[in-house]
């Protein structure tokens, strides 16, 4: 069953990638994630045996009584690879904490990729919706009711005055994170990154990789999330969040309006080189790749290339990565297979690719 399920994946883009919604050539996706705990269990750090079992086939049971999750796919963690579950990490649909968890632990999915649940990661229960675009009212509106549903048959650990109680104190309160992946490289060119990321956390927000929690920026990519879960209604946090993405949507606009104006010759060196790079490479890391790609797809969203759509370019961003390599290959790959694969995939996808 996870076999099946997960080969259908790889022959669409991840829900994050697939250009689609309001300021979609800044704004990849727009996240929601909750966390939640059940009266009655251990945290899960300390939770061992068959007190893990019963925890897991107890929100197996809330999942099969919840609408929205009537086309979800279900997986135990012993059902799952290594190599699926870094592709599950790749798409953004857990967290590698959850991956390299070797105890019992489970994960539902919906085929769509908008929703999934971890389920005995660092709290008993993490909710997560994730939409392309700059969304965040809407996907907040669509966790709001999907929350409901489950607290219907799960006993939610709340207290009257600290609200949902969370295996991390920061996440005390509403439990909720909420967060914008961006696409920056314009702010980056200018040198007017730092500024942004300073007045971040001077409003309590972070600035992540696109992996999250202890991982670097690559490709120009940024996760933009709020850290302060008390104190505040979970609108209150989507409302402050999505001002200050507005925000910096403009600063990113102006950025490359600026480039155009003041060194268009030289951003279209830039792009034509990494183009060049892209197109003519025989082995290449990810790590240049994910570079090389956020410059293409710069030229490509100022009109500066043309032959293919944001959609099908932002599906290499997913492709290149070593478990869909593998996936792809059916088999495992060492570091230079999967370097040499890459370069080949890329050359394959981007070869009507030309400067416009």
């Amino acid at each position: 069953m996870a076999i099946g399920f997960l080969d259908e994946l790889i022959n669409v883009p991840g829900e994050w990638l697939r250009a689609e919604g309001p300021e979609s050539d800044i704004v990849i996706s727009s996240r929601i994630r909750l966390a939640r705990n059940f009266s009655g269990f251990f945290f899960s750090n300390i939770l061992e045996g068959e007190a893990r079992r019963q925890l897991i086939e107890m929100v197996r049971e809330a999942i099969a009584k919840t609408s929205l999750l009537k086309e979800s796919e279900f997986f135990y963690n012993d059902k799952l690879t290594a190599v699926d579950n870094e592709f599950l990490v790749e798409r953004h649909l857990i967290s590698r904490e959850h991956a390299r968890e070797k105890r019992e632990r489970a994960v539902c999915l919906m085929k769509d990729e908008i929703i999934s649940l971890m389920i005995l990661e660092e709290d008993h229960m993490r909710i997560q919706m994730l939409q392309s675009g700059f969304k965040l009212k809407e996907v907040w509106g669509t966790m709001d009711t999907l929350d409901s549903q489950l607290e219907k048959s799960l006993p939610y650990a709340f207290h009257p005055e600290f609200g949902y109680l969370t295996a991390c104190p920061t996440n005390v309160g509403t439990g909720i994170r909420i967060s914008s992946m961006l696409h920056l490289p314009a702010l980056v060119m200018i040198k007017q990154l730092s500024k942004v990321l300073q007045a971040l956390q001077k409003m309590n927000l972070a600035a992540r990789g696109m992996y999250g929690e202890g991982t670097q920026a690559t490709g120009n990519f940024f996760q933009i999330s709020n850290q302060i879960t008390l104190g505040l209604d979970e609108l209150d946090i989507v409302d402050s969040l999505e001002k200050v993405i507005r925000q910096i949507i403009g600063h990113e606009r102006e950025a490359r309006q600026a480039l155009l104006k003041s060194r268009k010759f030289r951003l279209q060196d830039q792009i034509g080189r990494a183009l060049g790079i892209l197109k003519n490479s025989y082995i290449i890391s990810s790590n240049e790749t994910m570079t090389l790609l956020s410059m293409a797809r710069l030229g490509l969203d100022l009109s500066l290339i043309g032959g293919m759509n944001t959609r099908m370019l932002n599906e290499l961003f997913l492709l290149i990565q070593p478990s869909h390599l593998q996936r792809i290959a059916k088999r495992t790959l060492s570091a230079k297979e999967r370097d040499i694969r890459r370069a080949e995939l890329v050359r394959e996808r981007l070869k009507s690719v030309e400067l416009a």
